[in-house]
């Protein structure tokens, strides 16, 4: 019965969400199965969101949190598009693979995903009529540790090239790291043990070159430590790339999209405005 109510929700939320698109566009990240799969049960997807009145050439690439086991898309995906084509900016939502693969890194197959996705949007600047230089990423929790391998690892391949497509670049213009996870050693595969506050950094991200700048929101009560937030933020301060860091006193995990559109304008409901005035000051 409770699988019956959960599904009917999910149907009847996603049938009120297509209301809200003037184009959606679901496609396949690989051509045949992705790296490591021998079939495509996982079904990595790519979903496209055009805004009904488009005001910027930007696009931003959503990542739903979950542990990497599972996605919280409901609350930390399609609603986050939403609200960015309701600003008249194109948004793209990404079902990476889950759970985590065996025998690879917790991340690996997300990451494959994404910096596919990535490759994918480059590859449609033209016909989505986006700028290919202003891609930003925006993720949560393990999303969030994606947002940070996607952004600071996008000179190392994550999978060998199967086809033209894999000759672009996948680095990212700005990233909005939500909650993330797995940021450092005290809790590389869960929450911080010792809320982070004397743990060093995982050896995840590699902090490249094309490493942009980024806007962190994070919940000082949150038991994946903002101090994941904020060791990212100190690195980059040390590298000369600008960035915003948003802590909010009293706030736990997982906030999602929730607060901002249910219209609490205040405290925490106001951090997605809060990250999408970072867009607007970084040219977005």
């Amino acid at each position: 019965m409770k699988k019956f109510i959960l599904s009917l929700l999910i149907t009847l939320f996603t049938l009120c969400f297509s209301l809200f698109a003037s184009e959606k566009v679901e496609m396949k990240l690989w051509p045949k199965f992705a790296p490591n799969e021998k079939d495509d049960k996982k079904a990595p997807r790519l979903f496209y969101f055009a805004p009904k009145e488009k005001k910027s050439d930007s696009i931003i690439l959503i990542f739903p949190g979950g542990a990497y086991n599972g996605l919280a898309i409901g609350h930390e995906g399609w609603p986050v598009a939403e609200y960015f084509n309701k600003k008249g900016i194109t948004a793209c939502v990404l079902k990476y693979r889950v759970p985590r693969p065996k025998g690879l890194p917790k991340h690996m197959a997300a990451w494959q995903d994404a910096q596919r996705a990535v490759r994918i949007i480059r590859s449609k600047a033209k016909e989505w009529q986006i700028n290919p230089e202003k891609i930003a990423v925006l993720g949560f929790s393990a999303g969030g540790h994606l947002t940070l391998m996607t952004s600071t690892t996008s000179q190392t391949n994550s999978y060998k090239a199967i086809d033209e497509l894999d000759k672009l670049p996948c680095h990212v213009n700005y990233a909005v790291p939500v909650y993330p996870a797995y940021v450092l050693e005290d809790g590389a595969n869960g929450a911080n043990k010792g809320k982070g506050n004397n743990s060093t950094m995982v050896k995840d991200f590699a902090f490249d070159a094309k490493t942009p700048p980024m806007c962190f929101i994070h919940g000082d009560t949150d038991q994946y430590s903002p101090m994941n937030s904020v060791a990212v933020y100190h690195k980059l301060r040390t590298m000369n790339i600008p960035a915003e860091l948003h802590i909010y006193a009293k706030v736990g995990h997982g906030f999602g999209a929730r607060p901002t559109l249910d219209g609490k304008n205040d405290h925490i409901g106001d951090w997605l405005n809060r990250a999408y005035e970072s867009l607007k000051v970084f040219g977005f």
